[in-house]
């Protein structure tokens, strides 16, 4: 993709943060950095015009202390903007305040948090690079799976939340599970109105609800 294609994309396709459509109330997270650096990272889902109720509109996810954050801040936001850009979608860099994420590549961030909210800080590294193997889509398997009983702050020393806790951090994975590429093309979303709208996505994008 040249230079002025990807200036047209950034164009078209209007986002916030990383990767949320400049729409009206967007299915999407934030993440919430203190300034203090004694704060707590707070990830939180905002469901959009898709949640039930106003009570309903908001989920708070995880919080984890900030050296972890720190730990892994630098490798996702390089991951998250690597394929942004491919869509010619503006990148973004995460800074204090509230910063906004795509609901799907906030899922994934959902996976890696909720891994190593209570790891050992030497094994993050190892979770880390044991995220980046899978695939978006086992990602948001991951996520789905472990939000239905345990995707609260409150629930990260049971179910899902532990098992993804012991699945990527206590072992690391070979080489042969080093990130996989993707083919990138266009997609469409069907947006509330039952309307077809184009959005730069991922090929796998289409297929998660």
């Amino acid at each position: 993709m040249t230079k002025a294609t990807t200036k047209k994309a950034a164009t078209k396709y209007a986002t916030l943060g990383f990767g949320v459509p400049a729409s009206s109330d967007p299915h999407h997270f934030k993440v919430t950095i203190p300034k203090a650096n004694s704060g707590k990272v707070q990830i939180s889902e905002y469901l959009g015009l898709q949640a039930q109720s106003d009570e309903l509109s908001v989920i708070d996810r995880v919080i984890i202390e900030r050296p972890r954050w720190t730990a892994i801040r630098a490798e996702v936001q390089r991951t998250f903007n690597a394929r942004l850009k491919s869509h010619g979608v503006k990148t973004a860099t995460w800074k204090v305040g509230e910063n906004v994420v795509d609901r799907l590549l906030g899922k994934e961030l959902c996976v890696l948090a909720w891994a190593i909210e209570g790891m050992e800080m030497d094994h993050i590294p190892v979770a880390v690079r044991n995220w980046l193997a899978l695939r978006p889509e086992e990602r948001w398997w991951l996520f789905g799976m472990t939000a239905i009983s345990t995707g609260g702050i409150k629930d990260g020393d049971k179910g899902w939340r532990l098992a993804l806790r012991h699945a990527l951090g206590d072992v690391a994975q070979s080489d042969q599970l080093k990130p996989r590429g993707r083919k990138i093309v266009p997609n469409t979303l069907q947006n509330d109105t039952d309307q077809y709208i184009d959005r730069p996505m991922l090929d796998l994008f289409g297929d998660e609800n």
